[in-house]
């Protein structure tokens, strides 16, 4: 299938989408530009884009063969994909299975305590109110999804994390917690969207506890371009 590359649709922090001659399906195409904290630090992740395109479509290609329904079509270059074109659900599914981050922060604990059962947040995905936290009362209330959306992004958010924590066990890596984003095809379908990567992912290496994703970039602890490469040694090899 050849996908042709029309006018940008739309440019993010992380990804720039085009229009091809399909009205179904896009290409994204991945940047190096990297951001934090609702974009007040910026900077640039050296080869991040084709890292996290490269190892976003291998992750969905795993979940899509495991019933997980994605927006993937076809990888077309280290940096560029075709996805089906869908409206995106404005929530920030957040899954937890260790404290880390802005949980330890909130509720004052320390990072790293392993929890009983994975935790699940959403975040009304809002740039200008700073993403905040919200329940699924409050979802239903602003309309951003209906009650069976919701059951069905809970339920696919949990189910992709027992395959992401397995997949990245077997190449020593925990999960510590990440961010998902849902979308609706034309038909109405919730299929996974966006990316999975070391920009969405806390990923600590299970012995060291080093960490191996963004907060390398977000907390000024250096060797970014080196983390974000030896997840995807660890996780592709050498395809």
């Amino acid at each position: 299938m050849g996908f042709e590359k029309r006018e940008q649709l739309y440019e993010g922090k992380a990804k720039k989408v085009y229009a091809t001659g399909d009205p179904e399906v896009v290409i994204v195409s991945y940047k190096d530009d990297a951001t934090a904290f609702n974009g007040l630090k910026k900077g640039t992740i050296t080869g991040k884009g084709a890292i996290n395109n490269r190892m976003t479509n291998n992750l969905m290609r795993r979940l899509e063969a495991a019933g997980v329904p994605t927006h993937y079509v076809q990888e077309l270059s280290d940096r560029e994909t075709a996805v089906k074109k869908v409206s995106i659900v404005p929530l920030e599914v957040i899954i937890r299975n260790i404290s880390a981050g802005s949980f330890a922060k909130r509720y004052g604990v320390s990072e790293g305590i392993l929890f009983d059962t994975p935790t699940i947040e959403f975040s009304y995905k809002n740039d200008e109110l700073g993403d905040p936290l919200i329940n699924r009362y409050h979802a239903l209330a602003l309309k951003l999804a209906t009650a069976e959306e919701l059951d069905q992004i809970q339920d696919y958010a949990f189910r992709v994390n027992d395959l992401l924590r397995g997949f990245l066990k077997e190449i020593g890596i925990d999960l510590v917690d990440f961010k998902l984003e849902f979308g609706k095809t034309s038909d109405g379908t919730i299929v996974l969207a966006d990316e999975i990567s070391p920009d969405t992912c806390r990923l600590w290496d299970e012995t060291t506890h080093e960490k191996l994703d963004k907060d390398r970039f977000r907390r000024d602890l250096g060797g970014a371009e080196e983390a974000y490469e030896e997840v995807m040694r660890r996780l592709m090899g050498d395809q």
